[in-house]
């Protein structure tokens, strides 16, 4: 028997009336959120981790020549693999055609006491192999690098969604705020593929978007104060633009990014004071600077970006974002030929800093609450298609991504996941990239499944429909 008209609106009054003081309580929450949107935010999880710094290897970091040891192909040297089951796409394009395989060009060994084999090409990070927990056998959703680029550090291969810096600062907000809570430094020969939107806030409120700093100089152009102009005036010039910003978002209530402007500037205010001396690595003692190899200068530029990453979370930044690489080119990751070559060059710039960023934040106290995190967009082929050329490189491989953390309540010495004896993809089964963001964000203290952000009618998430938490590699 159907229900009348009348009897459906008084069954669904409770639930309609549900739906509106949602949206209400939903408003409400906005509205304090633009109050303070970086006031510090209890963990969902107890976690030692209070800061994250993750170091992104731009241009597709080779997985078999760098952590994922595979001596059976020395055997297939120059021939075709054996057919696998089960690949599909590019990759799968790739192995049916002709081709030969490629092993590593460069030695691998045991390091530490847990008999890890790394590429010697790695020397300085080998003796801190006993800090780390590998995870092999990661699939990303795109074997291009734009796509693979934003899905790795957005969670999803189209622009316009919310970086991983973005939803940490948003679940947990900011410890210092003379500076940002989230803190960019680029490889300063230039950008990533994607840009600025490797950082961006996506549909999450502008205020937890990344701020670009310079590894040397300003770390923002224009936040000098003015010449003639004193700190006091500043003040009142800015307490004044503040009233008139304040008057204009009064009656423009859902424009968040006119709240986000006027954060920026009293953050540039305060930035002023604190942000130039946290560049100034003047003050360093000689010795930590040549740990991280600022007497060199192959690794002097990325050098100082591992430094200045000590230094803003040791200053309380919540997020720091490294990257190394420049588009596609070559000085990205991203080695179709010369892999011998080439890689050498990538491996020289980044070991020591990275090795002595690790060394130093154990040595202060603070890797165990920092998480350090090594990513790229995606692994390599360890075949190729060119079947004549001298100068080998490698084809891209989305199946194949091979990922590092270290710190807090990382388990150290641990993997999860492998790869098949060929370093193609995972041996069993892969490791979809939303797991890895939901272990990230579970060393973080914060629940995947709760930590969401209300957009064009979708609870939206980091982990998009939800990850599994990688509990091999977790204490």
């Amino acid at each position: 028997m159907s229900a009348s008209r009348r009897d459906f609106l008084v069954r669904s009054w409770n639930g309609i009336g549900g739906l509106a003081l949602s949206q209400l309580l939903m408003d409400d929450l906005s509205a304090a959120a633009a109050v303070d949107p970086m006031a510090v935010k209890p963990q969902h999880l107890p976690r030692r981790a209070k800061r994250c710094i993750y170091l992104f290897m731009a241009g597709g970091a080779s997985q078999i020549d760098t952590f994922d040891y595979k001596p059976k192909l020395r055997d297939f040297a120059g021939k075709r693999l054996p057919k696998l089951p089960g690949l599909s796409g590019e990759i799968e394009g790739f192995l049916d055609a002709p081709h030969r395989a490629i092993p590593s060009p460069f030695e691998f060994k045991q390091y530490g006491k847990s008999g890890r084999y790394m590429s010697t090409l790695f020397p300085h990070m080998g003796e801190m192999v006993d800090e780390m927990a590998f995870i092999h056998g990661i699939k990303v959703d795109n074997n291009n690098h734009g796509p693979a680029t934003m899905h790795v550090n957005t969670g999803s291969q189209l622009q316009g969604s919310a970086s991983v810096g973005s939803w940490i600062t948003y679940g947990l907000g900011s410890e210092n705020r003379n500076l940002p809570g989230y803190v960019v430094i680029q490889d300063p020969r230039g950008a990533p593929v994607n840009g600025s939107a490797v950082w961006g806030n996506g549909y999450l409120p502008a205020s937890y978007q990344g701020t670009q700093f310079r590894s040397t100089g300003s770390p923002i152009l224009d936040l000098e104060l003015p010449k003639g102009l004193t700190r006091d005036q500043q003040r009142r010039e800015f307490d004044f633009l503040a009233q008139l910003n304040q008057q204009h978002a009064a009656e423009r209530k859902t424009s968040p990014e006119l709240d986000a402007r006027i954060d920026a500037y009293e953050l540039a205010f305060r930035m002023q004071m604190e942000a130039p001396k946290l560049v100034d690595l003047g003050s360093e003692p000689e010795p930590v600077k040549k740990l991280y190899g600022l007497d060199n200068p192959i690794t002097e530029p990325f050098g100082r970006q591992c430094l200045l990453a000590r230094r803003l979370v040791e200053s309380g930044v919540r997020h720091v974002l490294l990257i190394h690489g420049v588009e596609i080119g070559k000085f990205s990751w991203d080695d179709h030929g010369n892999v011998k070559e080439r890689m050498p060059q990538h491996a020289a710039e980044v070991d020591q800093p990275v090795a002595a960023l690790l060394k130093d934040l154990k040595g202060k106290g603070l890797l165990e609450e920092t998480l350090v995190v090594w990513t790229s967009e995606m692994g390599r082929t360890p075949f190729i298609n060119d079947l004549k050329g001298e100068k080998p490189g490698r084809d891209h491989n989305q199946f194949g991504l091979t990922v590092w953390m270290a710190g807090g309540d990382v388990k150290a010495g641990e993997t999860a996941g492998a790869t098949d004896e060929f370093g193609i993809r995972a041996a069993e089964m892969p490791i979809p990239m939303r797991d890895v963001h939901a272990t990230v964000l579970n060393l973080m203290g914060l629940r995947d499944d709760r930590l969401t952000y209300l957009h064009a009618g979708r609870y939206r998430r980091l982990t998009d429909i939800g990850g599994q938490v990688l509990n091999p590699i977790v204490s």
